[in-house]
């Protein structure tokens, strides 16, 4: 269509499903996520530890924050009229841009090009929910008025970033962050906009597949350029095991339970949306884990054993305690299945002093989980 106006979805609407311009959407962000990835494979095996963690957490919160605005605007209000693929694909370009800043952001703090990425981003959503105030009235036009308001004077704050002191930057970036979080707060606190329970949750679902999707692709080409240069199958093969393990086991817990049920209103889907910063980023940290412990295998990583195994031990657990703290542990009956993962995440972090077989042994207290999480379910059912 070329052109329709834009009124809110019904959040009860059948079969809504993500459409392929999410899809695309979703694939093209997470060549963000992948330089995110890379430059934190190279912080840590060069053993800058700390400067390495804050500048994956600072550029990963750009991409997720970025993505999470369009899908749950789209969820209420995705028109799919040539102006809104047009706002969508430019949103594209934006990330596109993004990632390109990237490694200059982390190697040399110089962030103008990811915020130049981030702006074009947030020009496009700002013009949609334009477009969706003049399609509202009362409570819903005055919501996508304040979304729009609060996305121009959060981009003026980090355009006025980059002239700030590089000693007071940091500081800033969390002080734009909590204003970012705050913008769908104030938004949503008359009026809750139409976003649909299960195409938000599908929607969640699709981009952590996509993520752990790249995880498993870092750590094959990280193996398969370790054995073409060292011929260590030997070392490489028990790490390879456990990241798959990892990954398998990963989405079987993530999906193990229907989310949807949960999203009953703003008061559980904010908390849930938010936090899957941490699910998201834990599980491209992972693939970032896996290529360090390949490098440190084969002696090309500056850093301990140790340290080489909590990069992924770290971020597994990480994953594990965010999934059971967002949703997993609202769908348990018995004391076994609410402490199973808590545990789990322990039992993990335990590995990491385990030598060169830490990998594998976390991949197989992955696997144990889900192995021992699905008897426990069986039973719950059969009233065992």
């Amino acid at each position: 269509m070329i052109y329709v106006p834009m009124t809110a979805r019904r959040p009860d609407e059948a079969h809504r499903t993500a459409t392929p311009l999410e899809l695309f959407f979703d694939l093209c962000f997470v060549v963000a996520v992948a330089q995110a990835g890379a430059r934190l494979v190279h912080a840590l095996a060069e053993g800058h530890i700390g400067a390495g963690i804050t500048g994956y957490l600072f550029v990963f919160f750009g991409v997720f924050w970025a993505w999470l605005n369009f899908s749950w605007f789209a969820s209420a209000y995705d028109c799919d009229d040539i102006p809104y693929r047009v706002a969508t694909l430019v949103q594209i370009a934006g990330v596109l841009i993004y990632a390109a800043g990237v490694p200059r952001a982390f190697d040399s703090q110089d962030w103008t090009v990811a915020v130049l990425g981030y702006v074009v981003m947030r020009i496009a959503l700002t013009a949609q929910w334009l477009r969706a105030a003049a399609g509202e009235s009362g409570p819903a036009r005055r919501s996508a008025l304040v979304y729009a308001a609060g996305l121009v004077v959060c981009q003026a704050g980090w355009i006025a970033l980059l002239a700030a002191p590089a000693g007071a930057r940091r500081w800033l970036f969390l002080v734009l962050v909590a204003a970012e979080l705050s913008v769908p707060v104030i938004a949503e606190r008359r009026h809750q906009t139409t976003w649909h329970p299960h195409h938000i949750v599908e929607r969640y679902g699709l981009f952590t597949l996509i993520v752990l999707g790249e995880t498993v692709s870092a750590s094959t080409v990280a193996v398969q350029s370790a054995l073409d240069e060292q011929e260590a199958l030997g070392v490489l093969l028990p790490i390879a095991a456990g990241g798959l393990l990892i990954v398998f086991a990963a989405w079987w817990i993530y999906f193990a339970v229907p989310a949807h049920e949960r999203l009953s209103g703003n008061r559980q889907a904010i908390p849930w949306g938010y936090g899957h910063y941490v699910i998201l980023g834990a599980a491209a940290a992972v693939g970032a884990g896996m290529e360090v412990a390949v490098e440190q295998a084969v002696g090309k990583a500056h850093i301990s054993q140790l340290a080489a195994n909590l990069t992924v031990t770290v971020p597994t657990a990480l994953y594990l305690a965010a999934v059971w703290f967002l949703h997993a542990r609202h769908f348990k009956r018995t004391r076994a299945q609410q402490l199973l993962l808590p545990l789990s995440a322990l039992a993990i972090l335990a590995c990491s002093w385990s030598g060169e077989y830490a990998v594998l042994w976390a991949g197989l207290v992955m696997a144990a989980s889900v192995a021992v999480g699905v008897t426990l379910a069986e039973r719950t059912r059969s009233g065992a």
